[in-house]
């Protein structure tokens, strides 16, 4: 088909088709979903098994090895790791990355049909079970209720109004409260009085425990009508449970329980979780949204419906923001649209300057088109508008103007040589059309590997690939149909008839470049050479650019990691970090303070790592008030942490890019034995803390705990009839309150706990004055005489397992004040660590940032062979000679001399996205050989001899090549300034800047050595 000929003379069609790219193209764009970063799933559920009084090592036995035995069953199972605490155990499952968001649901409900036949083995004491696979939920938007004179339940009732209401926006998927305090009702009864009255307590306990059930009385039939019983005797109030009569049957004294009892409501005193805005008790509200909606709109409309409720919120709450995702990704999209624009504009004033103001008009129009024709299919292929969709639209816009440039550089040549515009149009795309469509193929394989990538970042960076795939296959089609269409009505006046072939490159520029040419021909091999030299240098001198994963955000957030002690109460917590609170709010740029305390937040962001329930954790998630100020704040934090908090161990870290990780440097072993273990991590801690670029060394299972060991008496406490249960639920009863019943208020269910009088539990040595109810003697009796002694104890509280082994994991993170990256850190300690020698029986693996990177390019590489297998076979095919791809080829190692120079000179870490940079750089050298060698076939084809058709046409391509690369580099611009694009726009701008000088001078000196052709000897 004759394209030119058919979009020249058929008008209709090629205005049609630029008015649906041009108007389609900002509709799409205005109901494109906009995000701040990619969607990508967190493949986690987390399984927690309650087992009240068990220590750890029996949490483990007994409940968590087996379920992992049932969970390791299924096939869909990356890792297993679990936790095992006293009274409880929590075990992570990580699907395979090779699983997506869609197979999620299915993996679930097996995994939860695995859990239930588990539970019919558990101990007795043990469970339920739940399993939470909610865990990586994102709740974009995150609110702070406070009120000042009000109690937490009171906010909690408002609260619930708030989710009730919040969850009818439309796009909002979920409303979650966190920090709720449970309510209990308290029944303090005094011991010395129950038993000068000689009632037991298990008494009290059944009483309170049946009196306020609901039972079934049945039904009875009066006449036509069915009544039912309803027995009164329930609480209505707690004041009621006064009124209980305990006093034993058949007693003439009626014993009321307000006779021996305080009985009144309250807030659990040992809280599991606490939430503070600015130092301030809160509650926190989540909301998440559905999926691929824009964020933005719905953030508008959440704001204007809470603006709605303000009139029932009462007088002294108030409800403030946290984290606003909307209106993060307002500022993020909004400032990538201005990256993207400016861009644009870039290389259309380059265009201008450089290609005259008709062509670079017409270049930078069908540029517009083609962008604007993106955002339609990116629309229809439901890729969102977020930090990587758009980067790639900058990315490609260099390459998406290679294609417009060299059909219009060929079609002006041809109007200048005195072909009519039909002809010039003709010709270009005959020789052009196969060879372009060719190259951009190899540009859009180049980004294959991490489009095809299985694993997590290939997920987090894959619409990368699909975005290039959409623009330069529509940058192709049109500089195909629109260029000649537009270039016949541009082209028809002006244009000067050159007096020959000469006079089209008759200037400066060309002339020098000849003169660089024909030198290198004519000392070809020690070209080469220089370029192997120079190449070889660069190897040597990438060693010495530092290595990273991924960025830090820009957004004006750092988050302070606190770790107390293992065993300090949460309320010893609690009080600790309140100083801290109030010192971060008298600092100069800080916004806003947020506290958790026992656990992380609700999942806010993507990357956020969510923290499990420990009650020596608490996080300050502090704001400032823009991003250069957090270096300092993190300082002058770190400092004063270390000297007012010195129990407190301190993580203070930026918001992050990417898929999270937990440590920079990780180093796991596994064996049995915990006593070896914490030898194995005493060992690596050593070498670590020596390290001047490491802070925060640790292990995750911490120091070892206080424990009371009562010793029971077996032989006495039989002779009494006394179990070691009765001496429990004792100790129980009286340091921490027993639950005995349920209490109802409305839709609240309240547990009903008996305890003694804080008189009577305050001080532990009192426990020799607690007496003992012995059912057999129906008297107390002294606690002494069935437990010998109290005395205290250590036991591992924590035992982690990775895989069903017993996993100890040493951890350390990059000083954030110090310049060097994990990556650099890690080839340091590396070998040092790897020296310790293991005992038989335990294993050493890495984790941390060097696993995470290892796997993410371990993903890409995976998938790399192919690509480039299938780049180098449409190489091979286009010019039906392996040797002139060889010759194409060779360009690609030497890029990494522009890459390294430029790396080192702006300081920048070679990270991920530094690598999708090189496989950028690889599609775009192929594709300017590719436009080159075409060239020089043409005019061997017209009769010149081999060394003229290769300088010549190494002049003709000059401008083509010289202005491709030029757009792309002013194109990345915009990006330098953006932390997370940054390493990608230096690789791309200095490995193109001198790669284009490869394409020019080393291709045809390769061209000259492969081919061997007598005719490009002779003329030297």
């Amino acid at each position: 088909m004759n394209i030119a000929r058919y979009s020249i003379e058929r008008p209709t069609s090629s205005w049609l088709l630029l008015l649906v790219l041009l108007i389609g193209g900002f509709v799409a764009l205005q109901n494109l979903g906009r995000l701040e970063d990619p969607e990508f799933t967190i493949k986690q559920a987390l399984v927690v098994t309650q087992y009240p009084g068990a220590s750890a090592e029996q949490v483990e036995e007994e409940v968590t090895v087996l379920l992992e035995n049932a969970l390791q069953e299924l096939a869909y199972v990356d890792h297993i790791t679990s936790t095992s605490m006293p009274g409880r155990s929590q075990i992570m499952v990580e699907v395979k990355e090779t699983y997506r968001s869609a197979q999620l649901p299915q993996i679930w409900d097996e995994l939860r049909r695995k859990v239930n036949d588990a539970n019919s083995r558990l101990p007795p004491g043990a469970g339920p079970t739940i399993v939470n696979d909610d865990f990586s939920d994102v709740f974009g938007v995150l609110l702070a209720l406070t009120g000042d004179g009000y109690s937490l339940p009171a906010m909690h009732d408002h609260a619930k109004y708030l989710r009730r209401e919040l969850a009818l926006v439309p796009g909002v998927a979920k409303v979650i409260i966190s920090g709720r305090q449970q309510e209990q009702v308290v029944a303090e009864v005094s011991r010395a009085r129950l038993a000068n009255l000689g009632i037991p307590p298990q008494r009290i306990y059944e009483l309170l425990a049946t009196q306020n059930t609901i039972s079934n009385a049945g039904r009875v039939r009066l006449g036509n009508d069915a009544v039912r019983f309803a027995t009164s005797g329930e609480f209505t109030s707690v004041e009621q449970l006064s009124t209980l009569i305990i006093s034993n049957p058949g007693a003439r004294e009626q014993i009321y329980l307000g006779d021996v009892a305080d009985i009144y409501r309250q807030v659990e005193p040992i809280p599991g979780h606490l939430l503070r805005y600015d130092g301030e008790p809160s509650l926190w509200l989540g909301i998440s949204f559905a999926a691929n909606v824009n964020v933005v709109e719905i953030g508008k409309d959440l704001r204007e419906r809470i603006a709605e409720l303000t009139y029932a919120t009462p007088i002294g709450m108030q409800l403030n923001t946290i984290y606003d995702q909307p209106a993060e990704v307002d500022r993020s999209v909004s400032g990538f649209l201005t990256n993207l624009m400016q861009a644009v504009f870039i290389v259309i004033v380059a265009l201008l300057l450089t290609m005259g103001l008709r062509s670079g008009f017409l270049i930078g129009f069908v540029l517009l088109l083609t962008v604007l024709g993106t955002f339609i299919f990116m629309y229809l292929a439901d890729i969102n508008l977020h930090r990587v969709s758009l980067g790639a639209l900058i990315i490609a816009l260099g390459m998406l103007v290679d294609n417009a440039i060299v059909i219009t550089e060929g079609m002006l040549v041809g109007i200048q040589r005195g072909q009519n515009r039909l002809r010039a149009a003709q010709d270009v795309l005959r020789q052009n059309a196969w060879p372009l469509l060719g190259a951009t193929v190899i540009a859009i394989l180049a980004f294959a590997p991490i489009g095809l990538s299985k694993d997590a970042t290939g997920e987090f960076a894959g619409s990368l690939f699909w975005v290039l795939l959409i623009s330069l296959s529509l940058s192709w089609i049109t500089a195909l149909i629109l260029i000649p269409f537009l270039g016949d009505r541009l082209f028809r006046k002006g244009v000067k008839v050159a007096e020959n072939n000469a006079a089209l490159y008759n200037n400066k520029i060309y002339h020098g470049y000849r003169k660089l040419l024909t030198t290198a021909l004519r000392f070809r091999l020690l070209t080469m050479l220089l370029m192997g030299a120079l190449l070889v240098v660069s190897v040597i001198g990438f060693t010495q650019v530092k290595q990273s994963f991924f960025p830090s955000s820009n957004t004006p957030v750092f988050y302070v990691d606190l770790w107390y002690p293992q065993g300090t109460d949460i309320r010893a917590t609690a009080d600790d970090v309140a100083s801290a609170e109030q010192w971060l709010l008298g600092q100069t740029g800080v916004t806003q303070v947020a506290t958790t305390i026992g656990q992380g937040a609700p999942r806010f962001t993507l990357p956020y790592i969510v923290e499990l329930q420990h009650e020596n954790y608490a996080q300050l998630i502090v704001r400032a008030e823009a991003g250069e100020q957090l270096p300092g704040l993190m300082a002058k934090t770190s400092k004063y942490i270390a000297s007012a908090h010195p129990d407190a161990r301190q993580k203070i870290r930026r918001m992050e890019i990417g898929p999270p990780v937990k440590a920079a440097v990780e180093v796991r072993f596994s064996g049995a034995n915990p006593d070896v273990l914490r030898q194995l991590s005493a060992a690596a801690q050593a070498i670590l803390n020596a390290d001047s670029g490491l802070s925060f060394v640790r292990d995750n299972w911490r120091e070892r705990t206080k424990v009371l060991r009562p010793q029971f008496n077996e032989t006495h406490a039989r002779r009494v009839g006394i179990s070691k249960q009765d001496v429990d639920d004792l100790l129980l009863a009286n340091f921490r309150g027993k639950r005995v019943g349920v209490y109802r208020d409305g839709t609240e269910l309240l547990p009903i706990l008996v305890r003694a009088p804080e008189n009577e539990r305050v001080y532990l040595e009192q426990w020799q004055d607690i007496q003992v109810f012995s059912p057999a003697l129906n008297r107390y009796i002294p606690m002494p005489q069935v437990v010998d002694a109290m005395p205290l104890d250590w036991e591992e509280q924590i035992i982690h397992r990775r895989d069903r082994k017993r996993t100890l994991t040493v951890m350390a993170d990059a000083d954030p004040n110090h310049h060097e990256t994990p990556a650099q850190i890690f080839a340091r300690v590396e070998a040092a660590i790897a020296e310790i020698q293991l005992p038989p029986g335990y294993e050493m693996a890495w984790g941390g940032e060097h696993e995470a990177s290892s796997k993410a390019q371990a993903a890409v590489f995976k998938t790399l062979p192919l690509g480039y297998l299938a780049m180098f076979i449409i190489t091979v095919l286009l010019f039906s000679s392996v040797r002139r791809a060889i010759v194409i080829w060779t360009t690609v190692p030497l890029s990494i001399i522009g890459v390294t120079l430029g790396l080192l000179l702006t300081n920048q870490a070679f990270s991920f996205m530094a690598l999708l940079g090189i496989l950028s750089l690889t599609g775009m050298l192929i594709k300017n050989g590719i436009v080159l060698l075409e060239q020089v076939l043409t005019e061997e084809r017209s009769g010149k001899s081999g060394y003229q058709a290769l300088v010549d046409a190494a002049v003709s391509r000059v401008r083509p090549v010289g202005m491709a690369a030029v757009t792309t580099i002013l194109g990345m611009i915009p990006l330098l300034f953006d932390e997370f694009f940054a390493s990608m726009a230096v690789t791309i701008m200095f490995g193109l800047g001198f790669a284009t000088l490869l394409t020019l001078i080393v291709v045809p000196v390769m061209y000259s050595l492969v081919m061997r052709k007598s005719e490009y000897s002779a003329s030297y």
